[in-house]
């Protein structure tokens, strides 16, 4: 798993929720653009690699990209003997074998590129080459500020390597804000293993609490403080605010329900950069953050 090795001083949040569609996103780039227009240094990564977005959001040129690649196993079927050693090693089950019929081959979906196949092998049968896997673009905004969009190559089954690669590449920075995927699984928990602390955006609707719940245990299992913002506040009905009171969960900012603010979002605005109402508004989360954030740094 990713662990943070951050710079001493510098603060680091993840956005995040449990399915597509809340809103992380909408939080992410308001608070990006609030913060740094305060003159903060402030760096965002857009770690959702399979379908990164944050960029459509902003003019900006695009400085660098890296290609990211992986180190993966090529079986030599002429060297190889079928002991079976490669086979067991693997942990993640990417290797193919039935030595009844002398048949083997790597899964390719299923491999993680952790060269165990290549160090159990004895007979020398096991070479490795580099698939590209995807980049890193890095656009820069301002001299304090800048984007790393995480974006994997058609076919590519896990992320990843990639957001991981983005969010080392964002490491100089007073402020790291991830926009995390969605969803709960490997690539959410990579970003947030290397975040202070969790932003969670839901919605008061049954499918929201959910997805919230599936978040607030697996951080809970991280050991990771989090947050609450509710987006589409006045929607759907009062079960999350009594979740989140009975978990004592902050509750950090109500987005309501306005199809004005909806038209302006999905017309590449940021609410943020148009309205100084809702500047301030993300300014005043950012503060409530770090006030949470010291709370539960003394509750530990």
């Amino acid at each position: 798993m990713y662990k943070n090795t951050k710079p001493e001083n510098q603060f680091s949040i993840a956005v995040a929720s449990g399915k597509g569609g809340t809103g992380k996103t909408f939080v992410s780039v308001n608070l990006f653009h609030a913060l740094e227009q305060t003159g903060l240094n402030i760096h965002l990564v857009d770690c959702d690699a399979e379908a990164p977005n944050d960029k459509m959001f902003f003019e900006a040129r695009l400085s660098k990209q890296e290609e990211i690649f992986q180190q993966v196993p090529v079986i030599n079927l002429q060297a190889c003997t079928f002991c079976g050693r490669c086979y067991e090693y693997c942990h993640y089950n990417a290797i193919f074998f039935v030595p009844e019929l002398k048949k083997i081959s790597v899964l390719y979906d299923f491999c993680h590129g952790c060269g165990a196949c290549t160090y159990a092998c004895r007979d020398g049968a096991i070479t490795e080459r580099k698939d590209l896997l995807g980049e890193v673009n890095t656009y820069t905004l301002s001299k304090n500020s800048a984007l790393f969009e995480s974006r994997i190559k058609v076919g590519v089954h896990s992320s990843v390597p990639v957001l991981k690669a983005a969010i080392k590449a964002a490491r100089e920075a007073e402020i790291i804000l991830m926009d995390a995927p969605p969803g709960t699984s490997c690539p959410f928990i990579q970003t947030v293993a290397g975040a202070d602390y969790v932003v969670l955006v839901t919605e008061p609707t049954p499918f929201g609490l959910s997805d919230l719940k599936q978040s607030v245990d697996t951080l809970a299992s991280i050991g990771t403080p989090c947050g609450v913002v509710v987006n589409k506040a006045g929607l759907g009905d009062r079960e999350v605010y009594a979740y989140l009171e009975e978990k004592q969960i902050p509750l950090l900012m109500d987005i309501p329900f306005d199809k004005g603010l909806a038209a302006l979002y999905s017309g590449g605005k940021i609410p943020a950069r148009e309205d100084p109402l809702w500047k301030e508004g993300f300014i005043e989360l950012y503060r409530i953050i770090k006030e949470q954030y010291g709370n539960s740094s003394r509750q530990r």
